[in-house]
C-alpha cells in the first residue's frame, strides 16, 4: 500500500476522472457502494446472510460498473498492487476521495466541462 494513500489518491483523481460517462457512472454507484459497504457489517454483527449476501452482490456490481467507467479513461488508472491493495485503493476512492472530489465541486465543473 502506498505511504499516504489520500493524497496519493486525490494527486490523480482529476486526471484519471475525466469522462463524462465516468463521472456519472460513479456519481451514481458511489451511494451503492457505501450501501453495499454498511449492509455487509450489519449482516456480519446481525447474523444476516441475506443481508451479508446482498451487500456482497451490490459490491461486487459497483466494482464492474466503475472498472467500466475507467476503461473509457483516456488515462489508465495505476494497477494494484495485489488484492488487498485493490479492497484498501477502492474503500478509500468510495468513502472519501470520491465524496471529496463531489464535494469540492470538481465533479459538477468537470461534468459540465466535457459537454
Amino acid at each position: 500500500m502506498r505511504k499516504d494513500l489520500l493524497t496519493w489518491q486525490w494527486s490523480l483523481y482529476p486526471d484519471g476522472h475525466r469522462n463524462r460517462l465516468n463521472l456519472i457512472l460513479h456519481i451514481l454507484s458511489a451511494p451503492f457502494f457505501l450501501a453495499g459497504t454498511i449492509g455487509l457489517v450489519v449482516g456480519a454483527v446481525t447474523l444476516n446472510a441475506w443481508l451479508g449476501g446482498a451487500s456482497v452482490v451490490v459490491l461486487a456490481l459497483v466494482v464492474v460498473v466503475q472498472g467500466r467507467g475507467h476503461a473509457l479513461e483516456e488515462m489508465p488508472s495505476v494497477p494494484f498492487l495485489g488484492p488487498m491493495d485493490f479492497v484498501i485503493r477502492f474503500f478509500f476512492e468510495q468513502w472519501v476521495t470520491f465524496p471529496r472530489y463531489v464535494l469540492s465541486g470538481t465533479w459538477a465543473r468537470t461534468l459540465r466541462d466535457r459537454r
